[in-house]
This record gives C-alpha cells, sequence and structure tokens, in this order.
C-alpha cells in the first residue's frame, strides 16, 4: 500500500507548476495502534515545519461510515494542508530535520493518498 512520496513521485509533483499554491488532501488509514505516532508527528509538523515553510492546516478531521463509498475506501482522517508553492511543499519534505520524524508517519499508516489540489475557477 502507499503511504510515502517516492523520489519520482516528488519529482513529476514539482515539475506541474511548482511556483503556484497547492492545497494537499490527506486522507489517512492507520496501523492498529498508529494513531499515537501520527499525533507525535503531527505535532512536530504543525509546530515547527509548517510555520519554517509557510504552510498551514486548513482542516483536520476524523473519518466516520462512509455515506457512499465500496467497501475498504472508508478513511480514519482527512485533512487538508495549503503550502504557499508546490516548491515549498518539496523543500519541507526534503529538510534534513523533517527526515528525523517522517518515520513516526510511515510507522503510523496503513495506507495514505496525498493528492495535490488547486483552486477551480
Amino acid at each position: 500500500m502507499a503511504i510515502d512520496p517516492t523520489g519520482a513521485d516528488l519529482k513529476a509533483f514539482l515539475a506541474d507548476r511548482p511556483d503556484e499554491p497547492v492545497v494537499m488532501l490527506n486522507l489517512l488509514r492507520f496501523r492498529d495502534g498508529g494513531q499515537e505516532s501520527y499525533a507525535r508527528y503531527a505535532e512536530a509538523v504543525t509546530t515547527t515545519f509548517l510555520p519554517r515553510y509557510g504552510g498551514e492546516v486548513v482542516y483536520s478531521g476524523d473519518g466516520s461510515s462512509p455515506l457512499v463509498a465500496e467497501d475498504g475506501q472508508a478513511w480514519d482522517a482527512v485533512l487538508l494542508v495549503r503550502y504557499p508553492t508546490r516548491r515549498a511543499f518539496s523543500e519541507m519534505v526534503a529538510d534534513p530535520e523533517y527526515q528525523q520524524v517522517t518515520h513516526l508517519r510511515s510507522q503510523a499508516l496503513a495506507e495514505a493518498v496525498l493528492q495535490p489540489t488547486t483552486p477551480s475557477g
């Protein structure tokens, strides 16, 4: 299952309008007991790395029973995180200090979706 972006993923992401704002949709499915590890990761990201790179959490919420979804499409948590540019996101995930905490996210998740979005209209 996908959890972390690869170098090729990040290269393609950055090639598409690197200096335009982006809102990252995060769909998260936790491993058993993973919420605690993710909470430690989220604390580091929201207090250190988002401010450093100009990002902000727009929305964070727990998932519940889906209204319309196929089996296996329910998510434990949903986040929307705004970054001033795609480049800012890429610089954040390449930050050596960020790399020291990203393992908390990886060990917490069974599956994840990181979907870049841009405003329409």
